[in-house]
């Protein structure tokens, strides 16, 4: 079977490539082993938020974010988009300085935002432990039921005609189609890789790196966390790239229910749980929030993130003819699926950016071995 483009993996990332494609009337075909939202997009926490820990970060985060905003009324209900905003945790003067200067960056940007001081901090989020210096809430940041949206994106490439081959594991992929286990050879004029952090095991040789987390949701426990909750030191766990760190960071779910994080660990392939780095994240979601300790936990969780020595994304041609890369979005494949999409439809079929694609093609990576 011959197609225009054929893309591996239908987590998030790989079924919003499906729905741009489709949408341009290419013929598309979909390879997904196991199940469609599945692998990260389904272990992950489904947070859409702008990030500025670069220009180019910010430049993908906004972007995306303005393309869900875009979406959300053409969303089912079960993918549950909601802005709930997010709130920045700032739990001493320090780190308040570091809201200050989140909010001049954002606001010369046009995200809106609003610094709130440690009382106005309280009133929003009333269970947050005393002694908190404040926040920065931004309200256009929300979240989503990330496995729900990879359907819908699926889906809705399939009534453009896209073609979907589920439970079939992929054996090489190369610019010219993929073979299935099967032995079966799907030829297309192109191909993607979007298999997160599987990604190597089929294009070797790319700078991709399994980064373990844990996750934890509750019990339903309705208004008892109103925002998406990060606390400011979740930059300096996300920066880290050696020793294995942990974050709070809390997420209320349309069900009521509230996801609790995050870990991140380098080097561990298993996905069974870590004790003590669960109990390390709980402790520490329990030091900025000490009512959690209360609460009925339902499952705990593992799954992996794609991360890049640089924590962003490959977006582009590969070094192998005709194949290009949708992977090593870490923690921000949900956020970024969208606009990854978007980006890799504009290399493929040489029309503009609505940003700089520079900072994202998988060339860089090869260029700064070169020079290691």
């Amino acid at each position: 079977m011959t197609f225009d483009v054929v893309i591996v993996g239908a987590g998030i990332v790989g079924a919003a490539c499906a729905d741009e494609f489709a949408q341009t009337g290419l013929r598309v075909a979909v390879i997904e082993a196991n199940q469609i939202g599945g692998g990260a997009t389904a272990e992950g926490m489904g947070h859409i938020t702008v990030m500025d820990d670069s220009e180019a970060q910010f430049a993908l985060t906004n972007y995306s974010q303005q393309l869900w905003r875009a979406l959300a009324d053409e969303l089912p209900k079960d993918t549950e988009y909601e802005e709930c905003g997010a709130m920045w945790v700032a739990a001493d003067d320090e780190e308040m300085v570091e809201v200050h200067r989140k909010k001049v960056f954002y606001e010369q940007r046009g995200v809106p935002v609003e610094v709130l001081d440690a009382k106005a901090l309280a009133e929003a989020e009333p269970n947050l432990r005393d002694g908190l210096a404040g926040g920065l809430r931004v309200p256009r940041d929300g979240v989503t039921y990330p496995p729900c949206g990879a359907r819908f994106f699926i889906e809705r490439a399939q009534a453009r005609g896209a073609q979907l081959f589920i439970g079939k594991p992929v054996v090489e992929l190369t610019g010219k189609g993929a073979r299935l286990s099967d032995g079966s050879f799907l030829a297309a004029g192109f191909t993607v890789n979007a298999t997160g952090s599987w990604a190597p095991e089929l294009t070797p040789g790319i700078n991709v790196q399994k980064r373990k987390g844990h996750l934890v949701i509750t019990d339903r426990y309705p208004g008892f966390v109103h925002h998406q909750l990060i606390e400011l030191g979740y930059l300096k766990s996300a920066h880290s790239i050696a020793s294995d760190s942990v974050a709070f960071n809390a997420q209320p779910r349309k069900t009521g229910q509230i996801l609790i994080g995050s870990s991140r660990q380098y080097g561990v392939e298993d996905k069974q749980i870590d004790q003590p780095i669960l109990t390390r994240m709980i402790d520490r979601a329990i030091e900025y929030m000490p009512r959690l300790a209360k609460l009925t936990a339902i499952r705990t969780w593992t799954g992996f993130r794609a991360a890049t020595p640089d924590k962003l994304p490959l977006i582009g041609k590969s070094a192998i003819e005709n194949l290009y890369l949708a992977t090593g979005h870490e923690g921000l494949g949900i956020t970024t699926s969208l606009g990854t999409a978007k980006l890799l439809a504009d290399q493929a079929l040489n029309r503009t950016s609505a940003i700089p694609i520079e900072p994202y093609l998988p060339s860089r990576s090869t260029e700064e071995a070169a020079h290691a």
